[in-house]
């Protein structure tokens, strides 16, 4: 709880805690945006000088063709032969400081460069326009070299655009053309330099922005060239003394640039820190944006002189508080001193000292009566606690009392309604099922009938479908089986079962005949693995067969989407005893651990209003009337598996 003197300081100082931040923060808010506004200003202008740069780069290369194009020399060397040709060619590419430079006549120039087209209608073009590896390697003389200068492999960038690529092998070039006009001789100059690891240029761009780089205090800048997102000429560094070739741009500047063609002005992370940055997109020859020319300096000396200026004013601030308040306190000690008394004797009470008080305080004034009349109340609600404790225990024990009863009665009622619902739910289930097993029994007699007139009507020639005839026998024979255990689980006093020495695999491939059409409409495929020396087992075989088709059909609905349904037969022996095991695994997503031991308990589903969740409980039933068990547990690579465990046929 606040203290009476904290509070009435707090009030004191309020102007000063209250008013003073707020015109603090107030100022400083529009000294930081006024801060910031200029350092974005300053990066656009260097933005500005560098693509000023660019521009004289484009129109110096242009003139230059467009210059040697018109010269005499050129139209002397354009009457000799070819080689000579080539050789002048090559002497002017590196005396004007070109990557490449070649002349096409009329006839051979293809048009698909707008450049180049430009040049053949009259009007020389210069533009910056990206080279496939292919078309760098075609060019005459210096082609392979500007192809392996152009190869920078990419390398993982915090922040960029997730990407497949490992090599930007394009080339970003300075592409100039100028009609050539000599008569007999017309066709088109073309020239051009590589910008893919132009350090010179690159270099040149930032000593015309950050000239004074190395005086005290000055912008620590750098310059970048980008072709789509990738840094293939550049001066900012990866590590010491190696330029970041292959980086590449964040996402964020990405999308601005390249994609709505914006220029970014605005603080971005440049490699391994962050930059005060300007970004403008560069198009090619055919208006596309496929790269981006980048200038910034280092923003840690601007955060760190802001953070400096902000630690001055809130050091300033505290130590006016730090002032103010002792002050404050010093010149109001007699008023806090009672007040203090006051608060804490109020904190004993509510901490359940009933027998505090503040006594008797020097002040005469109005203090000094509040003091005397709290302690007053104080004995007043001293004397209504002890009454109201004594009322309070009469009440809890008439209370408990009467809870108890309750609780009693309430347990009662519980029991009784609980044994109600099951013998509802017991007469009810009876009562269904004798009336399904009568209504089975007549269409089944009728099958039955039919079947073997399809026989006595066949006579010989129902030997290729004898085998599917059979099938029907045992499955008219499963009906009869299973109404027989309809009427018993009604009236259990009537009926009795039989058994018989049981090939498990034979079974097994009876049941997968009657549920193929359940797998194939799941798209689930089955692997069977039966052992040879798998025992026979005493067992109704169409107990057997209620059981594996109970268990593929549920592996069935588990696997939503298909799936694999893998059953193996094999000889295990448990607890001593001789047995066979039947396993029926699938690829499903599993019966949750909190779940697994209730999956044999009846009306127990996972799957609720597609079933009645007796399907595992009257399959455990069957299994251990035959002296056998099923188990169940999730695989670890995923999917439930269930075993079936029957004593083997004993031996005679």
């Amino acid at each position: 709880m606040t203290s009476v003197r904290l509070r009435l300081l707090i009030l004191a100082l309020l102007p000063l805690v209250v008013l003073m931040p707020a015109l603090l923060a107030l100022a400083i808010g529009r000294w930081s945006a006024n801060y910031d506004a200029l350092l974005i200003t300053n990066v656009e202008t260097d933005l500005r000088v560098a693509d000023q740069y660019v521009q004289r780069i484009l129109t110096t290369t242009g003139g230059d063709v467009t210059a040697l194009a018109e010269s005499l020399r050129f139209d002397t060397a354009l009457r000799n032969p070819p080689d000579s040709l080539s050789t002048f060619l090559a002497q002017e590419r590196d005396a004007l400081g070109l990557d490449f430079l070649y002349y096409l006549p009329r006839a051979m120039a293809r048009q698909d460069w707008p450049v180049i087209a430009a040049a053949l209608a009259g009007q020389p073009a210069t533009e910056i326009d990206i080279f496939s590896p292919g078309t760098l390697a075609a060019l005459p003389e210096t082609g392979q070299r500007l192809a392996a200068r152009a190869r920078v492999p990419l390398v993982p960038t915090r922040a960029a655009v997730p990407t497949s690529r490992r090599t930007e092998d394009r080339g970003m070039i300075v592409h100039s053309a100028t009609p050539v006009l000599t008569e007999g001789r017309e066709g088109v100059l073309v020239g051009g330099i590589l910008l893919n690891r132009n350090l010179d240029f690159i270099d040149t761009v930032n000593e015309l922005v950050y000239r004074d780089s190395d005086a005290p205090g000055a912008r620590q800048g750098t310059a970048t060239l980008f072709l789509d997102d990738v840094r293939v000429s550049t001066n900012v560094r990866l590590f010491e003394g190696s330029r970041a070739l292959g980086t590449r741009v964040s996402a964020a500047v990405r999308g601005a640039v390249l994609d709505e063609g914006q220029t970014w002005l605005d603080s971005a992370f440049v490699v391994n820190d962050w930059y005060i940055s300007a970004y403008r997109p560069i198009t090619d020859s055919f208006g596309r944006r496929v790269g981006m020319l980048y200038v910034g300096f280092l923003q840690a000396p601007f955060d760190a002189a802001k953070r400096n200026a902000y630690i001055l004013i809130f050091a300033a601030f505290l130590a006016v508080l730090a002032i103010s308040g002792p002050l404050f306190l010093r010149l109001a000690r007699n008023i806090f001193a009672p007040l203090e008394r006051m608060t804490r004797t109020m904190e004993r009470v509510e901490a359940g000292d009933l027998e505090a008080r503040i006594g008797p305080v020097p002040a005469r004034d109005e203090i000094g009566t509040v003091a005397a009349h709290l302690d007053s109340l104080l004995d007043q609600v001293q004397e209504r606690d002890r009454a109201l404790r004594a009322w309070n225990e009469e009440l809890n024990a008439r209370v408990d009392e009467r809870t108890a009863e309750l609780r009693e009665a309430n347990a009662k009622l519980e029991s009784t309604y609980q044994q109600l619902v099951m013998s509802e739910k017991l007469a009810s289930i009876g009562e269904i099922t004798a009336g399904v097993a009568h209504e089975i029994n007549n269409p089944a007699a009728v099958i039955q009938g039919n079947l073997d007139v399809i026989r006595q009507t066949l006579g010989d020639a129902a030997a290729p479908v004898q085998h599917e005839l059979g099938l029907i026998d045992r499955q008219v024979g499963r009906i009869s089986a299973i109404v027989s255990k309809l009427l018993q689980f009604a009236r259990p006093t009537e009926f009795g079962t039989f058994e018989e020495d049981v090939d498990i695999a034979q079974v097994l491939r009876d049941c997968l005949v009657l549920v193929d059409h359940v797998l194939s409409k799941a798209r689930i495929t089955v692997a069977i693995t039966n052992a040879p020396d798998t025992p026979l087992v005493t067992i109704n075989p169409g107990e057997l067969q209620q059981v594996i088709i109970n268990l593929v059909t549920n592996a069935a609905q588990a696997m939503k989407g298909g799936g694999r349904l893998m059953i193996a037969t094999r000889p295990l022996a448990r607890e001593g005893h001789d047995g066979a095991a039947l396993i029926v695994a699938d690829t499903g997503p599993g019966i949750p651990e909190d779940k697994i031991a209730a999956v044999f308990d009846p009306f127990f589903t996972t799957k609720p209003g597609e079933g009645t969740g007796l399907g595992l409980s009257v399959s455990q039933t069957l299994i251990r009337q035959a002296g056998g068990i099923i188990t169940a547990h999730n695989r670890p690579e995923g999917g439930a598996a269930f075993t079936v465990w029957l004593p083997a046929q004993p031996q005679t």
